[in-house]
């Protein structure tokens, strides 16, 4: 059974920091891409980042540029999103997810709609 399990939310102030990690119970973690979504209330689920599963490519939204770091770990089956200098407006329910398309394309990684499993999403909120 397919299970992805997000942890490290929380409550920080803005310009602090925290790291969300992704434990994915899924075969050949290392042949997916690990992409991480977030969702504020009243929003779309929104794109942040990605990573691929060949050559680590990564890839993520202007908004968090310079902010967020992907990274994964295939021997730990485990994705990563480090959030630095978070500002209010990053507070959302953030969303891990695999996507099993071969060499997707940055238009494909961007559509929820392609991934083939969400874990249940981990609270991360900016007080000001």
């Amino acid at each position: 059974q397919v299970q992805l399990v997000e942890s490290g939310g929380g409550l920080v102030q803005a310009g602090g920091s925290l790291r969300l990690s992704c434990a994915a119970s899924v075969p050949s973690f290392s042949r997916y891409v690990m992409s991480w979504f977030r969702q504020a209330p009243g929003k779309e689920r929104q794109f942040v980042a990605a990573i691929k599963a060949i050559g680590g490519a990564t890839y993520s939204t202007d908004s968090v540029k310079g902010r967020f770091t992907i990274s994964r770990d295939n021997a730990k089956n485990t994705v990563y999103l480090q959030m630095n200098s978070l500002k209010p407006e990053d507070t959302a329910v953030y969303f891990c997810a695999t996507l099993s398309r071969w060499e997707p394309s940055y238009a494909e990684i961007l559509k929820p709609g392609n991934y083939d499993y969400w874990g249940q999403g981990t609270q991360v909120t900016v007080s000001s």
